[in-house]
């Protein structure tokens, strides 16, 4: 499949792969992202990539709903200090176990949603290996023919009379 496509778009991706290893470079030697990945957590999240994606996931999905509560919590705080004190103790607590649903109901979204991610992410690249890998067509044939060479002595043994 790689011999048919024109050469433009192996240089293409060439150059494309170029600029994605500029740009992780760039992140990684970043004084803050170097400074994180020294630290214990970072070692431990670098160990374990499914756990970092589905973090990652939860807090990016969760950063909406901890800010409408705390929007809530600051609303309520004012009114407050107008003298509803009993309705700003009910709106806080409601508010907060709503939240914890919330967030209980991301994580688990996250976790599915980082599972997909891995799931796709080694289908891809197993996909691209494969269309993208540099084996001569001559071999795949002589692979099959090998295979049906090693085969044929089974069949012809279960039909003869």
């Amino acid at each position: 499949m790689a011999k048919d496509e024109p050469p433009s778009v192996s240089r293409d991706l060439e150059a494309l792969r170029r600029k994605l290893c500029l740009l992780l470079d760039s992140f990684q030697s970043n004084a803050k992202v170097v400074a994180f990945m020294t630290s214990p957590v970072g070692r431990y999240l670098d160990r374990h990539p499914f756990l970092a994606l589905a973090m990652l996931m939860f807090v990016t999905m969760s950063a909406v709903p901890v800010g409408v509560f705390l929007l809530i919590v600051v609303l309520t705080s004012l009114g407050a200090l107008m003298g509803a004190v009993l309705l700003e103790g009910l709106i806080i607590s409601v508010c907060g176990l709503s939240l914890l649903c919330i967030l209980c109901g991301l994580g688990f979204v996250a976790l599915v949603m980082s599972g997909i991610a891995m799931i796709s992410y080694v289908v891809v690249s197993c996909l691209m290996n494969y269309w993208f890998s540099p084996r001569p067509l001559t071999q795949q044939h002589a692979n099959t023919n090998c295979q049906l060479a090693m085969k044929s002595p089974d069949f012809e043994g279960l039909y003869q009379e």
